[in-house]
């Protein structure tokens, strides 16, 4: 496949031309030009919400001195997706790789991460290695295996595609990408040490067993969804807690399950019930309840050790 050249932008809104310098830093304070690339591993995006997070950009950072930059694939097309598995593979791996960006911030979620996850890990370089990277939902997929792989500067955290949405959110979501803090903290990690994640409860049900599924032996592992059955919340619990790898856990918080999908009859037990139903079978401690979820309050939580 041909190198896929950046995408050009108007001058009103373009982000800030790639240059020379070294990048991919993964510690200190914001530095002027920092550069984020944005992915989309998953599902379709629109141009037209691009424009909109070029434009958001533009009125909070006007002086370029956080820009970000689109990969031209994501704005492919192949049925569900953003471009066939090999070009969403191919542009992951191209921006994880270049020196000139210093995050990585994936666009959106939707579903996709997972049939390319197992080919990229091996072609990041050590580039890739420094850089931070931040989404959550379907992007829990490839999460998942950089974690497993060794990548320290994972975040569960809002996407690109929410900086449109509330301010706040995207403030918090870029000072992470930037230096590696934000008040927009998952609350609960101030006051426990342990080193914890968080993934969408269909996300990290589908990952055990697979290559992708990274040891969580200590952590905290924080839960969220969205648009399911409770029925289907409860047969996911079952399987997750059933995992003798997830056994080893430190314990389990659920962040917001929304949109739950109606059930006939009535389920009878709300996700908290379901959660706790299965913690207490299986022997992991049940937490309490984490600030995350698909909306715009969705807070960040670095993985691992703080």
């Amino acid at each position: 496949m041909a190198r896929l050249r950046h995408r050009q932008y108007p001058a009103a809104h373009r982000a800030c031309p790639l240059d020379g310098r070294d990048a991919g830093r993964a510690g200190g304070g914001v530095k002027n030009g920092f550069k984020i690339g944005i992915v989309c591993a998953s599902s379709r995006f629109a141009k037209a919400r691009a424009d909109q997070i070029d434009e958001w950009m533009a009125r909070r950072h006007p002086g370029r001195e956080v820009a970000v930059v689109f990969h031209p694939a994501c704005f492919l097309k192949h049925g569900h997706f953003a471009g066939d598995d090999r070009a969403r593979a191919d542009a992951f791996v191209e921006f994880a790789n270049d020196p000139r960006l210093d995050a990585i911030w994936f666009a959106r979620g939707g579903y996709g991460s997972c049939r390319i996850a197992e080919s990229v890990i091996p072609r990041l370089d050590a580039v890739a290695r420094k850089k931070r990277y931040m989404g959550y939902s379907d992007a829990g997929s490839l999460l998942a295996g950089l974690y497993k792989a060794g990548f320290e500067h994972l975040a569960h955290g809002p996407m690109a595609s929410d900086s449109v949405r509330r301010d706040e959110t995207a403030d918090g979501a870029l000072s992470w990408l930037t230096t590696g803090r934000t008040d927009w903290i998952e609350p609960s990690l101030a006051l426990d040490p342990r080193p914890a994640v968080a993934f969408n409860l269909t996300i990290i049900d589908q990952l055990t067993g697979t290559a992708l599924e990274p040891d969580l032996t200590g952590h905290v592992l924080m839960l969220e969804e969205v648009a399911e059955a409770a029925y289907r919340i409860d047969r996911m619990m079952f399987h997750l807690t059933g995992q003798a790898s997830i056994r080893r856990v430190a314990g389990i918080r659920l962040g917001r399950v929304s949109e739950v999908t109606p059930n006939d009859p009535d389920f009878g037990q709300t996700p908290e019930e379901i959660v706790r139903y299965w913690c207490l079978r299986s022997g992991i401690p049940f937490l309490g309840t984490a600030d995350i979820g698909h909306d715009a309050a969705n807070k960040v939580v670095p993985f691992g050790r703080r």
